[in-house]
């Protein structure tokens, strides 16, 4: 059964936690990465003491985030049918898997601050589950043959926050979704055990804003699922233990596209008209972030064997 792990602070000491119930194990290795630890785990240099007495009530530490840098984040995009819809793209057109990337100072903790830059006011929200890679790829794998069950040590709930006035109109994927605390991971790393990648579809993401529900998805209803997105990944990119690779956002985002019609009209404008009428079309939506807005997000399977854990955020001003 996959086992639960935090990174967390504790009386000014970093350290890594197995989660039993409400109360962290330390595993007393201190600050180590998410690499390490995965890589202490599969050489068993790491056994938690299940009979140890030496545990902390959740309520005493501080969560940080389980995913360290550097790392590579890879991220694919409109990677659900109804989320291509409402990013503007025809699904019967998008027949590739769209790949881009996001940089690891974007990393924060699950629990606690989102900050929206002063310059930013389309601030949108994404979860995601995210991958952590447990074995590196430095040759193409064979999608019919290879098992992504060897590659997929921990999974995890991840936020990929956009700043779609920068992403879009600039054409900086890579600026508009990199900003300081862009990247909520957390707040649990699950490591899977055998038998546990088939569950991977029968997880649930929801994420509320405000105690109203925005996104409610499957992962069963990626379009490209991992075991295929990971073997493509490896035709053009090298993967080390520790890497990360989030697979795309359900419908329910903030950015909503310009209907058919509109899209038409305005493709005759300049461009820097064309995307003055998109920004100030998207400004009149409501679901664009605000400072005060809060953030939940979980992603676990109905009975709960897997289980990622609860993201609390608070959105502030820069």
């Amino acid at each position: 059964m996959a086992k639960q792990f935090v990174r967390f602070q504790y009386k000014n000491k970093i350290d890594w936690g197995l989660v039993t119930e409400e109360k962290i194990l330390p595993l007393e290795i201190g600050d180590k990465t998410t690499k390490d630890l995965l890589v202490d785990l599969q050489k068993r240099r790491v056994k938690p003491n299940l009979k140890s007495t030496k545990t902390i009530d959740k309520s005493l530490i501080t969560i940080l985030s389980p995913v360290t840098s550097p790392c590579q984040i890879i991220c694919q995009g409109a990677n659900y049918k109804k989320h291509t819809l409402e990013s503007g793209l025809n699904p019967k057109s998008k027949t590739y898997n769209l790949f881009f990337t996001k940089s690891d100072v974007s990393i924060t903790s699950a629990i606690g601050d989102v900050i929206r830059p002063s310059h930013v006011e389309l601030l949108d929200y994404e979860i995601e589950l995210g991958i952590v890679f447990g074995k590196p790829i430095d040759s193409p794998l064979d999608l019919n043959s290879y098992n992504p069950s060897d590659y997929v040590a921990a999974i995890f709930i991840a936020n990929d926050i956009s700043a779609r006035d920068i992403q879009l109109p600039q054409l900086q994927w890579y600026k508009g979704k990199s900003y300081r605390t862009f990247f909520p991971a957390g707040p649990i790393l699950v490591v899977l055990e055998p038998g546990d990648y088939e569950l991977i579809n029968s997880l649930e993401l929801n994420l509320t804003v405000n105690g109203k529900l925005r996104q409610s998805a499957k992962a069963n209803q990626m379009v490209f699922p991992p075991k295929e997105t990971i073997a493509e990944l490896s035709l053009f990119s090298s993967i080390q233990i520790g890497d990360v690779l989030l697979t795309g956002t359900p419908s329910g985002c903030a950015l909503q596209a310009p209907g058919k019609i509109k899209q038409i009209f305005v493709s005759i404008l300049a461009e820097h008209k064309k995307w003055d009428l998109f920004i100030k079309g998207q400004k009149k939506r409501t679901e664009y972030l605000q400072p005060g807005d809060e953030i939940k997000a979980t992603i676990r399977t109905a009975d709960k064997r897997l289980d990622l854990g609860e993201q609390v955020l608070q959105i502030k001003q820069g």
